[in-house]
């Protein structure tokens, strides 16, 4: 009687596997993609420093806003500057990429201000 009872559960642990597969691969795309939104959120905090500085050095934002970012993000940064007396304010937006189709978490968008250097 043991042997059959064996042989009927034999296969259980896989099918269960199986079935908690896709809440694993939900899991874990989801930490990778909370990752990929502060990675993001970084380098647009970058971006903006970056330009700023080379703003408040009368050299413009964008070339040293789009330097400032990961190859791989630069073709979805825009950097937008605005002197306002002694200052400037550099304004980064950089696009957080999806790696699940539909999900879509929009721009991530950090500023800076700088002095200017007269």
């Amino acid at each position: 009687m043991p042997y059959r009872r064996r042989r009927r559960d034999r296969g259980q642990v896989a099918i269960e596997y199986l079935g908690f597969l896709p809440i694993l691969l939900v899991v874990a795309m989801a930490a990778v993609q909370l990752g990929l939104i502060a990675y993001t959120a970084q380098q647009a905090g970058t971006a903006a420093r970056a330009g700023a500085r080379s703003a408040s050095l009368d050299r413009g934002a964008g070339p040293a806003c789009a330097a400032a970012v990961s190859a791989w993000l630069a073709d979805g940064t825009d950097c937008g500057a605005a002197e306002g007396g002694d200052t400037v304010t550099v304004t980064a937006t950089v696009d957080i990429p999806s790696i699940v189709p539909g999900w879509d978490f929009g721009p991530a968008r950090k500023t800076a201000t700088m002095p200017l250097d007269h």
